[in-house]
């Protein structure tokens, strides 16, 4: 079993560290100290169990989950945290197991059959485990070949898709992730709107709409290079919408 250990305070990576090396057939393939580092470690190293801290800075060890359950294949994730109130977000985002500081040996040993037994079961079925938790996330996250890149939500001009993908327009430039449009509006409904069957545009970007010389409605966008296309059924809803901003 492939392990990444996720917790800001060194102590408590390597107390993990130190029991994790009591266990046979595990194998500690990275260490991170925050959530962006460990979304990094598990595309970079595919690690079959995340052990993961929920208070760390930056992007937190729940944040850090639900992008975890987009990943193909998805790892477990067991959290060690120090707090027991976060136990019901802990397992809403889909934990296989929850330990609070101090672990335990034998705790983390139930914990690592109980990764085993859902690993095993997941192959048996040929499911790949991802789900949604209901959560809204902060960040998008785009895999770039083995490493990923997380874009701030607050930076996303619009997002439109192309084929199996989703190309994210934001204020850096572009990237593809491999979401659907209709699953990143159910989660950012409130912050985007949606104008055309394949595009989402941030409500703040949209300046105004035009009809272009072909009769087609268009939204300009603050930040765009060019106007988009706004589908016949879409322009009802839009205006309405652009009422209230």
């Amino acid at each position: 079993m492939r392990v990444v250990i996720a917790d800001d305070e060194p102590l408590a990576r390597e107390r993990l560290r130190g029991l994790l090396a009591e266990q046979r057939g595990v194998e500690v393939v990275a260490e991170a100290a925050d959530g962006q580092h460990a979304l990094h470690a598990c595309a970079e190293h595919r690690p079959d169990l995340v052990l993961l801290d929920i208070a760390m800075p930056g992007i937190d060890g729940l944040e850090a989950a639900r992008h975890l359950a987009a990943f193909d294949p998805r790892p477990a994730v067991v959290f060690c945290t120090a707090y027991d109130a976060h136990a019901l977000s802990a397992f809403e985002a889909e934990a296989i197991d929850y330990l609070v500081k101090p672990v335990r040996a034998e705790r983390l040993a139930a914990a690592l059959e109980r990764v085993r037994t859902f690993a095993a079961g997941r192959e048996k079925n040929g499911d790949d485990g991802a789900g949604t938790t209901g959560q809204r996330r902060s960040h998008l996250c785009a895999r770039l070949r083995g490493s990923l890149r997380l874009i701030p939500i607050e930076d996303v001009h619009y997002l439109h898709a192309e084929e199996k993908y989703v190309v994210v327009h934001h204020a850096r430039g572009e990237d593809l992730i491999e979401e659907s449009l209709k699953s990143l509006e159910d989660e950012f409904g409130e912050r985007f709107v949606r104008i055309h069957r394949n595009c989402l545009v941030a409500r703040h970007e949209i300046v105004e709409l035009r009809r272009a010389p072909d009769g087609h409605v268009q939204a300009v966008l603050r930040h765009g290079k060019a106007p988009l296309e706004v589908s016949r059924r879409c322009v009802a809803g839009l205006k309405e919408t652009l009422k209230h901003l």
